[in-house]
């Protein structure tokens, strides 16, 4: 496995790569669902890259940047154990030379869910993204469906601007009390922990987004939103942990799907593809 920190250094890496290229771009902290992401790219693929950057333009939260967990070498040492070929790790001034003046938007989807109460998160996202699949050029990208929104918006992206990439959704990993998966995760304490698995249990239980909202309240919860759309329920809670808030996103089909959101036409069924 070769690690790369310079873009320089890179473009010479990747032009020698032959063969199909798959890539998983993440933020570091990797756990299970990262690597199932890996196994799969290493599986369809003659080349597998792996990048790691924490990406500021899409914090809204300083704090939240500040407190986002990284480990590297341990990062490092499960992509080896993967079969991960190539490692991208740029830092923030070769991947924002221009310093953010030129960014990516969208104006419609990324404005929902998650976009409601984090201002320019979208925007990060995509503008990094590009940036990441110009660099590697994949055949195939692989992104997780615990971030369902991401996944949409990055696929309509590259549909929109005619990228000729696989933007490849695979399912959600959970711990074994249904909780997803997440780097996030890590910043919760034991009291925390236990609370964060009933997220998973209500959103799934609930028979109404209004009854998910009162349970997770009445739990102690911070809800950013709970949105039955498109045939699957979203959510967004902050939970404290250790004199801090760690916010949690999840997605699924609810045990009965409400009325709201039995249609799931809509301009984003329409866009993907």
């Amino acid at each position: 496995m070769q690690l790369v920190t310079d873009l320089e250094h890179w473009r010479q890496v990747r032009a020698e790569v032959g063969g199909s290229v798959g890539f998983v771009p993440t933020m570091g902290a990797l756990h299970e669902g990262h690597l199932s992401l890996l196994r799969r790219s290493v599986a369809e693929n003659e080349t597998t890259v792996l990048s790691i950057f924490v990406n500021a333009t899409q914090f809204n939260n300083n704090a939240d940047l500040e407190n986002y967990p990284t480990s590297i070498e341990e990062d490092l040492k499960l992509a080896q154990s993967v079969g991960v070929d190539l490692v991208l790790m740029p830092d923030y001034s070769q991947m924002y030379p221009d310093d953010f003046r030129f960014q990516m938007r969208e104006d419609i989807f990324s404005r929902d869910l998650c976009g409601s109460d984090r201002p320019g998160h979208f925007t990060g996202v995509l503008t990094v993204v590009l940036k990441l699949l110009n660099l590697v050029q994949p055949e195939k990208a692989y992104f997780g469906l615990k971030d369902y929104q991401q996944y949409l918006l990055i696929k309509d992206m590259c549909a929109g601007l005619f990228l000729p990439i696989q933007i490849v959704g695979c399912e959600t990993l959970r711990e074994s009390d249904g909780l997803a998966m997440s780097s996030r995760n890590r910043r919760l304490d034991p009291t925390a922990r236990s609370l964060a698995a009933r997220f998973n249990q209500i959103l799934y239980q609930a028979t109404s987004d209004q009854e998910a909202i009162a349970e997770l309240k009445s739990l102690g919860c911070g809800v950013a939103y709970i949105k039955t759309q498109y045939g699957r329920r979203f959510g967004a809670i902050e939970i404290a942990s250790q004199g801090d808030s760690v916010r949690l996103i999840d997605n699924l089909v609810p045990k009965t799907l409400p009325a709201e959101g039995a249609a799931a036409e809509s301009f984003v069924s329409g866009m993907s593809r």
